[in-house]
């Protein structure tokens, strides 16, 4: 059985390959390419930038020469990976910074910024990147559901304490990474904690909903500051964020195969990510969403004014902005 199996698994990863070849290269889309000095003198802070897209995107704008502070919650993690784009980056690089930040802790969130605002003359670009996906449930350390209070509390939090200096370094950037799964996602109101009821897939939906709607309401109170907010979809991307999703030991085999066959690439998942921070045709550009480099549409559900202005007072609420 287990030799079958094995056989079918390399069979269809075989078939993956082939269609991959014929089918993709026309949807597939250029890596960019900027002059090494672009982002030389700009500090940029990523949150979970010590795996996947965040990691992607931090080693493409360390070779840039951007100053990058990497916010993350394990500090082994961060110093490993830091170490692995330092040497990718090569000599003409920026420098990498290791910050310490929890999104599941609203203290670990303004322990972060009191160290920023006291040690950081500017910031150039926010990018609001980690994520948790399909965990079971669980609460942070206020008692908020984690997907939604690590995915969008967290950065909310984090976003309004940093605004002042985002606005003293302007012209200056936002990016919210979002996903597509928003589509799926509603905002409940009388149950955003979910705690009359809990599916793991639809609350990271609304905590991706609630990214973009963010990002609908921020834009609006931006205008005529200087500081840009504009969300991004990246697409399927190996990465561990699926960590918590369970697939069967027989199915694992033909699960990788065809994830390196269909998903992108952390460095091609992070393309958009890189877009934003960097390219000069963004420049003022404001409440937007982009996937592969190119603005996209949303649905009606993901820039409802009234929906944004609610959730952002109740999030104010929530993080201890206002009472």
């Amino acid at each position: 059985m287990s030799a079958a199996i094995v056989l079918a698994a390399v069979l269809g990863g075989g078939v993956l390959l082939i269609a991959r070849r014929i089918f993709s290269r026309g949807s597939s889309f250029k890596m960019l390419r900027y002059p090494s000095g672009t982002m030389r003198g700009k500090t940029v802070i990523i949150t979970g930038a010590n795996s996947g897209i965040g990691k992607a995107t931090a080693a493409e704008l360390l070779k840039l020469q951007a100053r990058v502070i990497m916010a993350c919650r394990d500090q082994q993690r961060a110093e490993e990976a830091a170490q692995e784009i330092r040497q990718e980056a090569g000599p003409d690089q920026g420098e990498a910074v290791i910050k310490l930040l929890d999104l599941a802790s609203l203290k670990s969130v303004q322990n972060f910024c009191e160290e920023i605002i006291k040690e950081e003359p500017r910031i150039d670009v926010l990018i609001n990147n980690a994520g948790i996906y399909q965990c079971p449930y669980t609460k942070t350390e206020e008692g908020f559901e984690m997907q939604f209070g690590v995915n969008h509390l967290g950065h909310f939090l984090l976003t309004h304490l940093l605004l002042d200096l985002l606005k003293k370094s302007a012209p200056s950037r936002i990016i919210v990474v979002s996903s597509k799964l928003y589509k799926y996602g509603e905002i409940n109101f009388d149950d955003l904690n979910s705690e009359q009821s809990y599916n793991k897939a639809f609350a990271y939906s609304r905590s991706k909903l609630a990214n973009l709607l963010f990002t609908c309401e921020l834009a609006k109170r931006l205008e005529e500051t200087g500081v840009t907010v504009n969300a991004l979809t990246p697409g399927i991307v190996r990465t561990n964020l699926g960590r918590h999703v369970h697939i069967s030991l027989l199915a694992k085999p033909l699960f990788h195969l065809a994830s390196w066959a269909f998903f992108k690439s952390p460095l091609e998942g992070a393309q958009t990510s890189i877009y934003l921070a960097c390219s000069p045709d963004v420049e003022g550009v404001q409440g937007k969403c982009f996937a592969n480099c190119k603005e996209e549409d949303l649905l009606p559900k993901a820039t409802d004014e009234e929906v944004a202005r609610k959730l952002w007072d109740i999030s104010e609420v929530m993080v201890g902005i206002t009472k």
